[in-house]
């Protein structure tokens, strides 16, 4: 969840480590930048879930 939301927070605009780099700090405060970030954090999001209901699946199997 860190990473879908954490991209758009001002925290991410204001990483003290990017000051030193400026071609850098512009690439990651893009929105290109920030909306990567966050499409991994819904694919890990969703590949979780997914993770999840075959576990449930396979517990809810050995129990019957």
């Amino acid at each position: 969840m860190v990473l879908v939301v954490f991209p758009w927070t001002e925290a991410w605009d204001s990483n003290y480590l990017l000051h030193p780099h400026p071609w850098l700090r512009s690439f990651v405060l893009s929105t290109f930048a920030r909306g990567a970030v966050s499409g991994l954090g819904i694919v890990n999001l969703v590949l979780a879930a997914q993770e999840l209901r075959g576990r449930l699946a396979r517990f809810d199997a050995d129990r019957h």
